[in-house]
């Protein structure tokens, strides 16, 4: 079988066909990344989201950065708050603010804002983490000024039970068990006021616009997850690290539904998260193993998720060998194209996994095909910071 006829330039017909090609609709359609910060993945990422918006009906993208600091991005495309350079540097985690791609993409939804009624949505769909965790303030504190009483604090014993944020955020925690305050008497309390006030939550939701009870469920949502991490973070059992990647993308999976209650949206994260089959990476002598962001949001929205993993050929000096999946896809005559991963799977035999010096890099996994949708193949990628 000629695998161009399982493939197709990646362009706006392109994209459209794809979507025409799934059972439903989808309410999320990932877009993976196998490696972050590749400039010509993030620059075919914007042309996608603009094809989206102005062909097929999408108002919202999300992006694996922290969920709060993303409101800094969605109020300014909203309403023009703040400076580009300000929002760049304010809005995004994980360096994601230092990438052209990110703001040429944040200016374009605020231009495309200004001048139409129907606006468009940015979201973050991380948790305020990565391998340590910051501190539950922000959540806490904007949860409980949006309840009315009777709280069950106030907001001084709140600010007391939290004290400083330093310890909070403390790097060396993710390290080091010991230093972490995830168990101290105040967190332990602090975890019986969040449920307590996502509790309060559920009685109010009448009283509340439709903005201010999004935030307050983005920020219940929010507390809990990090407290309940930050507990975890003080365990020194060797399932540690397994129990944290796992939560973490239990927070992912919770704020991509909610993305999708606000219809269509483009979701842009790495492959490992937002992939369908559970998650594996190596982490000194052990092997964590556990369910991707992607596979428990898919289980909810079913047919409603779609995902489309990125794999990148020649980069610099790491040229992918032609028995390898990338191999395969490299004889395809255009420089970025669009495949039929279900189709590709029944159609190479016992394929090689590709080994790539660049630790960043996660290749394709042979045996995953039929669990992807399609993949978005760039044949040369230069951009790499």
């Amino acid at each position: 079988m000629d695998i161009k006829d399982m493939a197709r330039p990646l362009d706006g017909a392109g994209v459209s066909a794809f979507l025409r090609s799934l059972p439903a609709e989808p309410l999320v359609l990932g877009l993976g990344e196998a490696r972050h910060f590749v400039g010509e993945l993030g620059d075919a990422r914007n042309e996608i989201f603009r094809h989206l918006v102005e062909h097929e009906g999408y108002r919202s993208f999300a992006i694996e950065s922290d969920c709060l600091m993303g409101l800094v991005v969605d109020d300014h495309i909203a309403t023009g708050a703040g400076t580009l350079d300000d929002v760049m540097e304010r809005g995004f985690s994980h360096a994601f603010g230092a990438s052209p791609a990110n703001r040429d993409l944040v200016d374009w939804m605020r231009a495309y804002n200004e001048e139409h009624d129907d606006k468009l949505r940015f979201f973050g769909f991380d948790g305020p983490l990565e391998y340590w965790a910051a501190s539950p303030r922000q959540a806490l504190t904007a949860l409980h000024a949006l309840l009315d009483g009777p709280l069950p604090c106030t907001m001084e014993t709140l600010d007391t039970l939290l004290g400083p944020d330093e310890p909070w955020a403390d790097e060396a925690a993710a390290r080091d068990p010991s230093l972490s305050i995830g168990r101290s008497p105040e967190a332990q309390r602090l975890r019986v006021i969040a449920d307590d006030l996502v509790g309060l939550l559920g009685t109010q939701v009448p009283r509340l616009s439709a903005a201010d009870l999004e935030r307050a469920e983005l920020y219940g949502r929010t507390a809990v997850g990090l407290l309940r991490y930050h507990h975890w973070m003080a365990d020194a059992s060797p399932a540690r690290w397994t129990r944290l990647s796992a939560l973490r993308d239990a927070m992912m999976a919770a704020n991509l539904r909610a993305v999708a209650e606000r219809g269509p949206a483009l979701v842009f994260g790495h492959n490992l998260h937002l992939q369908r089959n559970k998650s594996l990476m190596p982490l000194g002598d052990q092997t964590l193993e556990w369910w991707s962001a992607g596979a428990i949001a898919a289980t909810h929205l079913g047919d409603r998720y779609a995902f489309l993993a990125t794999a990148l050929g020649t980069t610099g000096d790491d040229v992918p060998s032609p028995d390898t999946i990338e191999g395969v896809l490299s004889t395809l005559p255009w420089d970025r194209s669009l495949v039929d991963a279900r189709r590709l799977a029944g159609a190479v035999t016992e394929p090689t996994p590709r080994v790539s010096p660049d630790f960043r890099y996660f290749p394709l996994d042979p045996a995953r095909l039929d669990q992807i949708d399609g993949i978005v193949f760039l044949d040369h990628a230069v951009r790499l910071d």
